[in-house]
């Protein structure tokens, strides 16, 4: 089954950049893995746990629902990934002036036709763990299930069209704008609905935490790669403020993050257990302080993975807290 992601890579054909002459017939395994980036899940389980464990809090939820939701977003996650990799190569961002981890395409690892094909595995896989997640939250219930399906395909869209295809929304400064709301909004709101079937208006203050955490992991990203995107044309917010001024919208995310998870902590106070997430401050501080410090933008990498898993560390501790 073709899900929307094949019309999206089929209606723009690979443009004329030259791979390398030594690429193998069959990829190996290890080449897909690290094409799968699998250090980016932690950051993308961060708001479907969240959502999770806020629902639990609130006594009303379903362990097939959250194994089904964890489930959508690996796939979901994987295919963004993998969606990127083919899409900067096709665009020529990813070449010998890129600073991060060698992309698969770019290297030879996986030609870019396998990877165009490995996009719409994983948008099909995506789409129908996606409808399996819907019948096992609403059941018979069209109506709920048609408004989260059209949600779902558009999650799929957003991570294909980040930067396959013409408007490229990754390339035109509105990358920060969809992880805000696909991995805080959507990604938070969506996972408590579909246990408790309830919109909680105060669940937008965690969800928001979240989603300007994860824009702080794509923001540290295009700071490292800032200098090669802007001569490749790829004009992302930190290409667009600047690399000073990008840290200063850095630290910016991650305070306001924790701001509105402290507000809703107050407002929904019960013991000393809400607080556990301040455990998460001081690894916040220190990183932020590094960044700072940091004026060689090429060596941001190793923060990636820092954020990406203090955000999850931060999303677990103060799900488990207000749980606790």
């Amino acid at each position: 089954m073709l899900s929307v992601g094949s019309y999206v890579l089929f209606a723009y054909p690979a443009p004329r950049i030259s791979q390398p002459t030594n690429i193998n017939p069959m990829p190996k395994p290890t080449s897909w893995i690290k094409a799968f980036r699998l250090r980016t899940l932690p950051l993308a389980l961060a708001s479907i746990i969240m959502g999770s464990l806020l629902a639990i809090h609130d006594g009303v939820y379903s362990w097939l629902v959250i194994l089904l939701a964890v489930l959508t977003t690996i796939l979901l996650q994987v295919l963004s990934n993998l969606a990127n990799d083919y899409g900067d190569w096709m665009k020529g961002t990813d070449n010998e002036g890129r600073v991060g981890p060698t992309r698969a395409v770019q290297s030879g690892a996986i030609t870019h036709e396998q990877m165009k094909k490995a996009v719409i595995i994983f948008a099909s896989l995506s789409l129908l763990s996606g409808v399996w997640l819907l019948y096992a939250a609403f059941g018979d219930d069209f109506v709920k299930s048609l408004i989260f399906f059209v949600l779902g395909i558009a999650a799929i869209l957003a991570a294909v069209k980040y930067t396959v295809g013409k408007g490229a929304y990754g390339y035109s400064g509105l990358g920060d704008l969809f992880v805000f709301l696909f991995f805080g909004l959507l990604g938070v709101f969506g996972a408590y609905y579909l246990n408790t079937l309830y919109l909680n208006p105060q669940i937008f203050l965690p969800a928001t935490a979240s989603g300007l955490m994860s824009s702080g992991v794509l923001n540290l990203n295009n700071m490292r790669d800032i200098d090669n995107d802007i001569l490749s044309g790829k004009h992302t917010l930190a290409a667009k403020l600047g690399y000073r001024k990008a840290r200063i919208y850095h630290l910016l995310l991650v305070t306001f993050a924790l701001i509105a998870v402290t507000v809703y902590v107050l407002m929904n106070y019960s013991s000393l257990w809400n607080l556990l997430y301040l455990l998460t401050l001081p690894l916040f501080f220190k990183d932020l302080v590094a960044i700072f410090r940091q004026s060689d933008n090429s060596k941001l990498d190793p923060y990636l993975k820092k954020l990406a898993l203090t955000t999850l560390l931060f999303s677990v501790l103060f799900g488990v807290g207000m749980i606790l």
